[in-house]
């Protein structure tokens, strides 16, 4: 009948249907439960006690093996288990340290799975034991991060057997019962309930990192003395959990007591006394109150208007959740909420309670109850009440809520025992009485009420009888008290025994107890029924905040600085808007409805959005912490600028995130894709470049806009003397000029393509490629308006002259049509050394490098274009996005069949274009990539540059700039 059920439910899926074709090959079963009690008890139930244990590679998770019939025939069975999760989530190796980049940098970091130190025994299990087997069954608990779990199994063991069958097992409780039902409606994993816990622990880890770094870093230096040593950390979960302590707080401090005043009356009946309550309750005016208490003391006869019997019940609790398990254990037990689920599920595990972890107030109907009663007339203290209830009329018969997740029933004892001991005989006792109570009946009462009438103020008072117990019988934990009060007939007169004008004050609210934190965690959304506890202790380890001696919560001086400064800010991180939004999103990917990596992005950026003001704001936060830790520190303006957020210059020409300015070691900049390491886009700037930072201004041209421009700042002497030392310039390749004088290269050295692997350590910085031997043919209008043009223009010589150069001679003629003067760099530097030639007199501003014009003999150094035409090769490429390796002139691109063509750094065709806005290029045309906008690669090029002139086109008299003129010079 298993093997038919299972026919049934596979057959129109199509890895069931393949599991039914191939059944036979079926031998061995890998069964992976979350903790190794689990693993047990459901191995006893399975094997009826008979497996055999043995030793896995973790001493803590022991393997079970037994045969079974599963999947319509008799197969072994190998039963382990992990600890919790097998994976865990981190940033990849260059953002893992503290000081590795700015903490913005971590919400786009690239970040991986990997697997603890202490779980690699657990993994190195599976992927033995997997081997074997032709079918896995996860059997983690059934929840989000349980399901999560058993997706880190499976990627485990498929990773070593690609081809394995995987099932669920769905259960509530380790009962013979459950765990039969289980096997025989397995079912597969739920992918969607998973990505919700990926999604999740991304935004955990980014969000937390990022503002952990930021708030530890910058305020230990503020605060040397009180927080040196202090890890600031941020949690979204965390923080609008110390918010609701700090509100409460702070709605204590800001109370202002107001006086109030009301009439009592009291009547003395033999040896009971009576008071009537005033129907108006209290008047915070006195005068007001003194009249009228006046007026009834004038004629103090009390006059009985009305006597009201009715029956009054006291419901019975409803069936248990976690949320409640944890209220009432901190308020009843007096046992914090991680402790109790601490014992919840070891009790879970044991096989004593089902699944502690549930939102369902509901008993389904398809449970059975009266089994479960039955269990519990085993007790010498509740036993005889169990009976009652198997005995009241319709037999158990729980009171219902309205919640349920489909996919555990409410908390109830599954096992009796009296064995066990302490804190766990304690909760186990107190779920077993909730149990009962609420599968039997409400307490019954008679309650009477009197109203009577002094002098037109009426008064009234109550008297309650209880006529049936019921549940309070089993239930200690409510109270319901019968008040005696005499018998009034309606229409009678007594002269009370006084009547008295009180006053009192009204009282602030009380700090919050853990019970009502929880309330107030549940209401906002803040956290899950499995985290409520978790987050309430990471704010006390952090010393966030404190327990009174009555167990009530007391925000701690960091915990009331933190929420004040970030208040101030504008953003209240500490309310529960952003987590609760962030939860209701999970709770929709988790059924499928919302797409995992839009509601990862949309949340990415919302904290984005906060962590640049909370940045920008940041002395705020000082601020607010000062009359709690003292006096700030001042910190330096290089510190400051460290903590700066790095700006997007321009989307990468490789992966498509964004590229920022980013800190050597010895303090320069250069411009890197966050992406790394997975791509390694750079802009190495020259050591010339002193400074460089980013500007508001965006480049009109290049595109994915916005790309925005940089402000350079240079080594004087390092820049032709036309050209200013600080200037802004657009890197984004429409700049000719700025390329021209920064060699600039985009360097891609693996993940988005070109050399070498993503997994390459990064070079601290690429060579600078070897320089042309030829100058260059042609110098572009720079974009810098403050800059006279610098194109280099034909001269005619003096004199008539035609060459550079004698063509007698071997001598080098400079602008002047005089012998040039040969010199050697004598500046430290990568140019020390080399020699050069240099007008002799001063009076044009002629440079050549010595070592470039005369390598195929005298004629070649007539003109520099005649040795870049014979060799295209020497000839650099314009700035790109490609890989180094790969020009973008035509000659560069591989192909034969594309020798003069003008290719792009995709090595396509480029299309050519024309300028159409006004300006000094209007008309002009260009070379551009052919790709559509989104997809380009960046390339730009002048199309009137592009063309090489043939020998009888040369200029025979150029003057070429040279852009690291030497300041200091030896002959």
């Amino acid at each position: 009948t298993t093997f038919m059920f299972w026919i049934r439910r596979c057959s129109d899926t199509p890895q069931g249907a393949d599991m039914i074709r191939n059944r036979t090959q079926i031998k061995r079963v890998l069964c992976v439960a979350e903790k190794n009690d689990a693993a047990k008890g459901i191995s006893e139930i399975m094997s009826n006690g008979r497996a055999r244990r043995r030793e896995g590679m973790s001493k803590f998770n022991k393997i079970y093996e037994f045969e079974h019939h599963l999947f319509g025939q008799n197969v072994t069975v190998t039963m382990t288990s992990v600890s919790g999760h097998l994976l865990g989530l981190e940033f990849k190796a260059p953002f893992q340290k503290w000081h590795s980049c700015n903490p913005f940098l971590l919400f786009d970091a690239e970040v991986e799975k990997y697997c603890p130190d202490n779980m690699i025994q657990i993994k190195r299990t599976l992927e033995k034991e997997v081997r074997q087997c032709q079918v896995l069954i996860i059997w983690t608990d059934c929840d989000r991060e349980g399901e999560n779990i058993g997706f880190e199994i499976i990627d485990v063991c498929k990773a070593v057997k690609p081809n394995l069958q995987v099932f669920r097992a769905k259960f509530s409780e380790i009962t013979p019962n459950s765990i039969q039902r289980a096997c025989e409606t397995l079912t597969e994993p739920d992918s969607n309930v998973s990505d919700a816990v990926d999604v999740r622990q991304e935004l955990d880890l980014r969000i937390g990192a990022s503002f952990t770094r930021f708030q530890t870093l910058r305020l230990q230096k503020i605060f040397p003395e009180s927080l040196a040593n202090q890890l600031i950390s941020y949690g979204s979960c965390q923080f609008p959990t110390l918010g609701f302590v700090v509100e409460r707080f702070k709605a204590i401090q800001a109370f202002i007591p107001e006086t109030f005043y009301k009439i009592k009356v009291l009547h003395e009946v033999d040896e009971d006394c009576v008071e009537f309550n005033w129907k108006r309750n209290r008047l915070f005016n006195h005068t007001a109150c003194l009249v009228l208490y006046q007026i009834c003391m004038e004629d103090p006869i009390a006059t009985v208007t009305s006597v009201t019997s009715k029956p009054k019940s006291k419901w019975r609790p409803l069936p248990l959740d976690t949320v409640e398990l944890e209220k009432l254990a901190s308020r009843k037990l007096r046992i914090n909420a991680k402790e109790t689920m601490k014992i919840a599920e070891k009790l879970y595990t044991q096989g004593f309670i089902s699944y502690p972890r549930t939102e369902t107030n509901i008993f389904p109907a398809t449970l059975a109850l009266t089994p479960l009663v039955e269990l519990q007339t085993q007790s010498q203290e509740w036993g005889t009440f169990a009976q009652r209830v198997l005995a009241q009329p319709g037999g158990p018969n729980p009171r219902q809520g309205k919640k349920s997740d489909q996919a555990h029933p409410p908390i109830h004892p599954t096992k009796y025992s009296s064995a066990l001991q302490g804190n766990e005989a304690r909760v186990y006792e107190f779920i077993a009485r909730h149990f009962l109570a609420c599968v039997s009946q409400d307490a019954m009462g008679q309650e009477t009420v009197v109203d009577i009438d002094i002098a037109q103020e009426k008064f009234s008072t109550s008297g309650l009888m209880i006529i049936a117990r019921n549940y309070l019988d089993v239930y200690p934990y409510d109270r319901w008290s019968t008040k005696v009060i005499p018998v009034y007939e309606q229409g009678s007169q007594f002269q009370p025994s006084a009547i008295e004008m009180v006053d009192g004050q009204t009282s602030p609210p009380q700090l919050l107890t853990e019970s009502d934190l929880i309330s107030l965690m549940e209401k906002h959304g803040i956290g899950t029924d499995a985290t409520h506890a978790e987050h309430i202790e990471t704010i006390k380890s952090r010393m966030y905040v404190g327990l009174t001696a009555d167990q009530r919560f007391l925000p701690g001086e960091l915990g009331m600085g933190l929420v004040e400064g970030y208040n101030s800010m504008g953003y209240e991180m500490s309310k529960p808007n952003l987590r609760s939004e962030l939860e209701a999103d999970l709770k929709l990917v988790s059924e499928g409805r919302k797409d995992k990596r839009s509601v990862l992005q949309q949340h990415i950026q919302k904290y984005k959005t906060v962590f640049i003001e909370s940045v920008r704001k940041a002395k705020k936060l000082d601020e607010a912490l000062v009359p709690y830790l003292g006096a700030a520190q001042e910190i330096s303006e290089a510190e400051q600028q460290d903590m700066e957020i790095p700006l997007p210059v321009r989307k990468c020409p490789s992966c498509g995130r964004d590229m920022v300015l980013k800190k050597k070691r010895e303090g320069n900049r250069y411009l890197s894709c966050v992406g790394y390491p997975s791509c390694r886009t750079a802009v190495w700037f020259p050591d010339m470049v002193l400074e460089v930072n980013w500007d508001e201004s965006v480049c009109p041209t290049c595109q994915p806009s916005p790309v925005h421009m940089l402000k350079f700042k240079f080594r004087r002497g390092s820049l032709p003397p036309m050209m200013p030392l600080e200037f802004v310039g657009c890197i984004g390749g429409c700049d000719e000029t700025l390329r021209e004088v920064l060699d600039l290269r985009y360097l891609r050295t693996g993940g988005g393509g070109g050399e070498g692997g993503g997994n390459d350590p990064p070079p601290p910085r690429p060579p600078r490629p070897p320089r042309p031997e030829q100058p260059r043919t042609s110098n572009p209008q720079p974009s810098f308006p403050p800059v006279p043009s610098w194109t280099p223009q034909p001269r005619p010589p003096p004199g008539g002259r035609s060459a550079i150069m004698d063509p007698s001679s071997d001598a080098i003629v400079c602008n002047c049509s005089q012998e040039a003067v040969l010199l050697t760099v004598g500046k430290e530097g990568p140019n020390q050394g080399r020699q050069f030639y240099k007008c002799n007199s001063g009076n044009c501003n002629f440079f050549l490098w010595a070592d470039q014009p005369g390598q195929q003999g005298p004629q070649t150094s007539r003109g520099p274009l005649q040795s870049a035409q014979g060799n295209p090769q020497s000839q650099r490429p314009p700035l790109g996005f490609g890989n180094t390796c790969r020009g973008g002139r035509g000659q560069e691109g591989g192909s034969a069949g594309r020798v003069g063509q003008t290719m792009c750094n995709c090595n396509e065709m480029a299309v050519t274009r024309t300028v159409q806005k006004d300006g000094p290029n209007k008309g002009r045309m260009f070379h551009t990539c052919g790709k559509p906008r989104e997809q380009q690669c960046g390339f730009f090029q002048w199309a009137d540059e592009n063309v090489l002139p043939t020998a009888t086109q040369l200029p025979l008299n150029l003057h070429f700039p040279m852009m690291q003129a030497p300041t200091s010079l030896t002959s």
